[in-house]
């Protein structure tokens, strides 16, 4: 279960990037209030996984989905510049984040 809180904290930080992105100003009491469920449901899921999950490790996994996965999603839906480079270091992220998970736990 440690590892699908990890995995969700992750994907939150997506979430928590884009509503930051949309944010000008505290008034945009919308995009506010989404920025801070974000940030706030990532950081307690990444604690709950960090009870199994060495901290370095989550910290690794944690970083790497939020990074790789703003990328990617701003790719896609905010039609960003896609690139053979950009794809060659997101992919070296996500294999590095790999290997830890390989090494270790």
């Amino acid at each position: 279960m440690d590892w699908f809180y990890l995995i969700v904290s992750g994907i939150l930080e997506i979430g928590f990037t884009t509503c930051l992105r949309f944010t000008k100003s505290l008034s945009d009491i919308g995009w506010f209030a989404g920025l801070l469920v974000c940030m706030v449901t990532s950081i307690s899921l990444i604690q709950l996984a960090t009870r199994s999950i060495p901290m370095g490790t989550a910290y690794a996994v944690w970083t790497a989905l939020g990074a790789a996965g703003t990328v990617v999603f701003g790719m896609i839906v905010f039609h960003e510049p896609v690139s053979a480079m950009r794809l060659v270091f997101i992919s070296g992220i996500v294999l590095c984040v790999i290997g830890l998970k390989l090494c270790g736990n």
